[in-house]
């Protein structure tokens, strides 16, 4: 069951680094870029829009990070409580197995 949950987070955390490297692939490679001086001076409300665009993509970025930071976190605690869980047994057993070779129990 452990090891489906360990598969299915890499496979999630692969797709979001995936999709984050291709929005910043697309936004780098925007060949208008070079020429936004001479554009927002001929028309400001075009230079606002791709500023709040700009800052749309920062807001998501950063979203997604802590999204992204909140899930590994969860997931290595479930990890960490399910090895504490498994010590704790563990540990009752060897128990059992002491007493029953003392004699100690039928």
């Amino acid at each position: 069951m452990s090891g489906d949950i360990g598969g299915r987070s890499k496979k999630l955390l692969l797709l979001i680094v995936a999709i984050s490297l291709q929005s910043t692939a697309v936004l780098a490679d925007d060949p208008s870029s070079s020429n936004d001086a001479a554009k927002a001076e001929a028309n400001p409300s075009k230079s606002a829009s791709n500023m709040s665009r700009e800052v749309f993509f920062i807001c998501l970025a950063i979203a997604g990070t802590v999204l992204v930071s909140v899930f590994l976190f969860k997931l290595w605690q479930k990890k960490k409580r399910e090895e504490q869980h498994a010590r704790l047994l563990r540990l009752f057993e060897e128990d059992d197995e002491l007493e029953l070779e003392l004699g100690l129990r039928d």
